[in-house]
């Protein structure tokens, strides 16, 4: 009896993983324009591609195709010295040339140069935080033979039907050591329900649980939530062009009930959001209020004569969104302001979902900026006052109203075994196991 309970709680090789998704990805290039930043993404480049640098749980960063780093005086130009026998999963050899080339055609911008064992960047402007940026997916260590993109990751792909299904199979060559798993089989674009009904068949051993159902897929199912991770936000689309548009502005701002829309449209699912970090992450996001004020609103508004009307654009595809837009309607209107939605890109204000792209403080809210098509924050340092100083700027500027946080969340089979919970919701596959018999 005893060797029999031993080896069922034993890791061993074997078995594939089946995981359904809502979420769709439609290249597997990380350096791809195209591709709309998710979390979908990222842990699938995460499974066929490394990169230079990779970071722990507090964001610190650590050695992965990079084993050391130094930057000379001034953070301008780094050396980063890669790690030896490293290949890509056609075979061929990581070279310093080709981890150039892959990092200059993700960056543009940067000068990167290859030298025997290592490559060197030279940058335009000072980077406190750059092997913290080398570790976001889009800068990935990709080959391109003949059109081809192959990666240096522990899965290789074996079947790719874009936006809907992805099969990887385990590299036996990878330098991080054999994946126990055998494969894993990634269905997309399927709704809750769709995964509801596979899950309790024992069809798939992880489902996609959207942030308002986290509450009730707990009573259930064996649920995994990361830290809150999604921005939802208001965003602009132009600067402010007068005083009076600033007012209404904050007229909005102050209306929206943030508590509100956590506890009863995402069932407590995430956060109050005043600033665009999360507390758990910046450590001073309680410094931006997130208290509604319908009083000084309506106070505000009678200060302008005239608030047009403002067009709310949201995703018609995402049902969520809909309520979210639906709700921010009606606080708007208690304070005096028209808003009507729109299923639109053009519309006056948008609402937006963006997850956050780093561990790493600066670079999580650098990324943030750039997605919204903000001006990147400036750093004099890299200090938490410098960081808090850098995100005040980005929320006074009056181009975006940040709303909530919303956590992510799988629901993980009793087979699936040693599944490493994140504070970002990045999977750890390569550790996974399952155990004999069914889900």
């Amino acid at each position: 009896m005893l060797a029999a309970a031993t080896a069922a709680t034993r890791p061993h090789y074997a078995g594939t993983l089946h995981v359904q998704m809502a979420s769709t990805v439609g290249s597997l290039d990380p350096a791809d324009d195209a591709q709309r930043d998710t979390l979908a993404a990222r842990n699938l480049f995460a499974l066929i591609f490394d990169t230079l640098v990779a970071l722990n749980d507090r964001g610190q960063p650590r050695p992965a195709l990079a084993i050391s780093w130094q930057a000379e005086s001034g953070n301008q130009r780094w050396q980063f010295v890669l790690r030896p026998g490293v290949t890509f999963s056609d075979g061929t050899a990581m070279t310093p040339e080709v981890v150039a080339a892959s990092l200059r055609r993700a960056n543009p911008g940067w000068k990167v140069t290859a030298r025997e064992t290592s490559v060197i960047i030279q940058l335009d402007l000072p980077s406190f935080d750059l092997p913290g940026e080398l570790a976001l997916p889009q800068n990935s260590i990709v080959a391109l033979p003949a059109g081809k993109v192959l990666g240096t990751g522990p899965f290789v792909v074996s079947q790719w039907d874009p936006g809907k299904k992805l099969v990887m199979a385990a590299r036996d060559d990878y330098w991080g050591a054999r994946p126990f798993l055998d494969s894993v089989e990634i269905e997309m674009g399927k709704n809750f329900r769709e995964q509801t009904i596979s899950y309790e068949l024992g069809q798939s051993q992880v489902i996609e649980i959207p942030a308002d159902q986290v509450h009730h897929a707990n009573e259930a199912r064996q649920v995994r939530a990361s830290e809150p991770i999604e921005l939802v936000a208001l965003l602009f689309a132009r600067e402010a062009q007068s005083p009076e548009e600033i007012k209404q502005r904050q007229i909005l701002a102050l209306s929206i009930d943030r508590d509100l829309l956590n506890r009863v449209v995402l069932q407590g699912g995430g956060e109050p959001a005043g600033g665009m970090l999360p507390d758990w992450l910046s450590g001073y996001a309680f410094l931006f209020p997130v208290k509604s004020d319908l009083t000084r609103a309506q106070q505000l508004r009678a200060q302008v004569p005239q608030a047009p009307l403002w067009n709310l654009g949201y995703d018609g595809s995402d049902p969520l969104e809909r309520v979210l837009a639906e709700r921010i309607v009606l606080n708007a209107s208690d304070a005096g302001l028209r808003l009507q939605l729109a299923i639109t890109n053009l519309a006056d204000v948008r609402l937006v979902r963006l997850r956050l792209a780093s561990l790493d403080a600066p670079v999580a809210l650098s990324e943030l900026g750039r997605s919204m098509g903000l001006p990147a924050p400036r750093f004099l340092g890299n200090s938490i006052d410098d960081l808090y100083h850098a995100e005040n700027a980005m929320v006074q500027s009056q181009r975006v109203i940040p709303l909530l946080h919303l956590r992510t969340a799988w629901a993980v089979s009793k087979s699936v075994r040693d599944w490493e919970d994140s504070r970002d919701g990045a999977w750890r596959l390569p550790d996974v196991w399952l155990a004999p018999g069914k889900p």
